[in-house]
């Protein structure tokens, strides 16, 4: 277990990590992984007293997250950092033609990245963005999508604590069961996509990825 006592951990990212939070209570922590991560470790580590933040905003971008980075994250100084970011990048290109280029995307992120590692002390938790292929367009995101991850895998190899492959293990449960089980449009995740998600996230910081 990679977490210790009295440590803070914090959610960042887009809608998928927002999932339905009260913006007015900051203690709130949504309905959607990061929720299902908490109660799951609150409960299993009881002793640790662990304290859980979220401040994922649906349909942030990279460059979105630059914008609000100080205030809901360098300022909260987390023990941990849990960012998912990536997947509105990609979408925004095909659904209103404003793709963010690749060379973009990676400078930001990195500022990111770079933002927590010189303002806080903070160990960091990167997980990928994913799509599954439904309705059958999604595919075509995988031409945009994919370059970002191997972008995001490069970073993670350089920054990251922990890194959760996630649209690999996404796309490969996909094989078993229905796309549309995990996540109805590809992206956002359904109860059990996002049960998936948090299932993944603890077995990676209880399985040691990184050093104790």
């Amino acid at each position: 277990m990679l977490f210790q006592k009295n440590q803070t951990i914090l959610f960042q990212g887009d809608s998928i990590t927002d999932a339905g939070r009260i913006r007015e209570n900051s203690e709130c922590l949504g309905f959607g992984y990061a929720f299902m991560i908490a109660a799951q470790l609150m409960m299993q580590y009881p002793e640790l007293d662990l304290k859980f933040l979220n401040r994922g905003i649906g349909g942030d971008r990279t460059q979105n997250l630059l914008t609000r980075w100080r205030e809901d994250c360098l300022e909260l100084q987390p023990d941990w950092l849990s960012i998912m970011i990536g997947i509105n990048n990609v979408w925004r290109r095909y659904d209103n033609g404003d793709p963010t280029e690749h060379e973009v995307f990676e400078r930001d992120y990195r500022k990111l990245l770079e933002q927590v590692k010189r303002q806080t002390t903070a160990r960091i938790i990167i997980i990928e963005p994913f799509v599954l292929p439904i309705p059958p367009d999604r595919v075509n995101w995988r031409a945009d999508l994919d370059p970002k991850i191997q972008i995001i895998r490069q970073l993670a190899a350089e920054y990251a604590d922990v890194y959760i492959p996630l649209d690999g293990l996404f796309n490969a449960a996909a094989i078993h069961k229905s796309p549309q089980y995990w996540a109805a449009d590809g992206v956002h995740p359904t109860a059990p996509g996002h049960a998936f998600i948090a299932a993944a996230f603890i077995k990676a910081i209880t399985n040691g990825q990184a050093d104790q």
